[in-house]
């Protein structure tokens, strides 16, 4: 006849413990057996008993209750195992960081994952691994502009305080051109990808149907945009906007327009002469983006011209005029910023920014 064991203590909340982890289907099935083989000892069930109600040997409840009764609860998680020595440590971290300031090898202009684990004698998905954990993207890049124009504080701050701070009965609008915008012709769709991913599909070959030029005028207090679109985009088609859109405004309030160095931009003194409410306002050299209709040029390539497939400038046309109509019914001053990229930032190397 099997012996019983002797019951032992266990306070309140301990059995209550016990009792959720026997029933639990969330924590890990050692843990469940251990519990249950605790609690028929707790309750003075037989060993050979709660081993047969739990398909285990009598030694391992045993092994279990002797643990709970000297280190409780605890006593039932596993202890920390040494586990095997990280071959992948601190030390190699730092050789692919600095393997990543020396030249790429001969052929390639950059460095990337199969190529840093064979100079380093590495796994390429440690290596992959350590470049996600410090945000290291090797094939993303970002480019920068800066400007060389010995004027740019000036003529900066001139546009940047005119974004901010704008005369009183004044409109400060933002003026470009979009150049050569194409009337082509191919097949869209959309194609399911290797992966199972389902994206827009191009056929790589199309037609062109010639192409027009757009004008835009961007009221920056309103968001309104003004335009027109053309054949040609010399001087003479440039000035037959600005009169235009000098039409379209009060004889009593200043213009100011902010425009690029673009050589049909330059060279209107008989024009501003016989227009004395209009100052021009030039960005500096190299400085384009700090011209909003950008941004609005930006969103016109995305929402309309991207994958357009039209068979004459007509049809392109009306795709453009149907944008801008729609975009007018709910437009709104944008909130400019720009990130500023100082010099010590293009200094600073992949070393310097990790550690």
């Amino acid at each position: 006849m099997a012996r019983k064991a002797k019951p032992i203590e266990c306070g309140a909340e301990d059995r209550q413990v016990l009792e959720r982890w026997s029933r639990s289907r969330t924590e890990s099935r050692q843990l469940v057996e251990r519990a249950r083989m605790v609690l028929g000892c707790v309750k003075g069930i037989a060993v050979q008993q709660t081993a047969l109600e739990c398909h285990t040997r009598p030694n391992t409840v045993i092994k279990w209750r002797d643990r709970f009764v000297r280190l409780g609860l605890l006593g039932l998680q596993d202890r920390p195992r040494p586990g095997a020595r990280r071959k992948y440590d601190e030390v190699f971290r730092n050789r692919v960081l600095e393997k990543l300031e020396q030249a790429p090898p001969s052929g390639q202009a950059s460095w990337d994952g199969p190529s840093l684990a064979r100079e380093i004698g590495g796994s390429v998905h440690a290596v992959w691994r350590i470049l996600r954990k410090e945000g290291i993207c090797l094939q993303r890049q970002r480019s920068w502009c800066v400007s060389t124009d010995k004027e740019f504080a000036a003529k900066a701050a001139d546009i940047v305080g005119l974004y901010l701070d704008p005369p009183q009965n004044a409109i400060v609008l933002s003026v470009d051109e979009k150049p050569s915008i194409q009337a082509l012709e191919r097949k869209t769709g959309y194609v399911e990808t290797d992966s199972g991913k389902i994206v827009r599909g191009y056929k790589s070959t199309y037609k062109r149907h010639g192409t027009l030029n757009l004008f835009a005028a961007l009221q920056v207090g309103t968001g309104r945009v003004h335009t027109a679109i053309t054949q040609l985009k010399r001087r003479e088609e440039f000035l037959q906007f600005m009169d235009q859109v000098v039409a379209e405004c009060s004889t009593d309030q200043e213009l100011h327009v902010i425009l690029d160095n673009y050589c049909t931009h330059k060279k209107c003194d008989l024009w501003l002469a016989a227009h004395p409410n209009v100052r021009f306002h030039y960005t500096p050299t190299s400085a384009s983006w700090l011209n909003q209709v950008e941004i609005w040029f930006g969103i016109l390539s995305r929402k309309a011209l991207r994958g357009l497939s039209t068979t004459s400038t007509e049809e392109l046309r009306g795709a453009i005029e149907a944008f801008i109509a729609r975009y007018s019914q709910n437009a709104k001053p944008f909130k400019w910023r720009k990130r500023e990229v100082k010099a010590a930032q293009l200094r600073n190397t992949i070393v310097n920014l990790c550690n």
